[in-house]
């Protein structure tokens, strides 16, 4: 059984393709299309990861982190912020995210990330 990583993120066609890569590479995922799903995905199944789009419908992904963060068992839980919005990426950091990335995800980069703080994925081969 593979970590587990949550996607959330309402571009579908971007969420398909990550699931996946994700599942490909050995990691149990789940997705969710918006910060408020995204929370009671992140309360249910606590995840090892998890992958942030800003600019989202219902919850965006600033007060999705806010929330997040305010819950004691979920608040250590890595998060990789994935964007198109580069000038977002001060903000993300004043918050404690250091891991930003910019839209479209460069994979090679999205993984070699992924092993630094949560170690490989089971068939990543690293």
């Amino acid at each position: 059984m593979g970590k587990r990583i949550l996607v959330v993120d309402d571009d579908p066609v971007g969420v398909a393709l990550m699931e996946g890569r994700l599942t490909k590479a050995g990691y149990e995922v789940n997705m969710a299309c918006n910060g408020e799903e995204g929370l009671k995905f992140a309360k249910a199944v606590s995840p090892a990861l998890i992958i942030l789009d800003v600019e989202m419908p219902e919850m965006n992904g600033y007060s999705f982190l806010y929330e997040l963060r305010s819950i004691d068992a979920l608040k250590a839980v890595p998060v990789i912020v994935l964007t198109a919005h580069e000038e977002n990426q001060k903000i993300f950091a004043r918050k404690g995210i250091a891991h930003y990335l910019i839209k479209p995800v460069n994979f090679d980069v999205l993984f070699k990330l992924m092993d630094q703080i949560i170690g490989p994925g089971p068939n990543s081969g690293g």
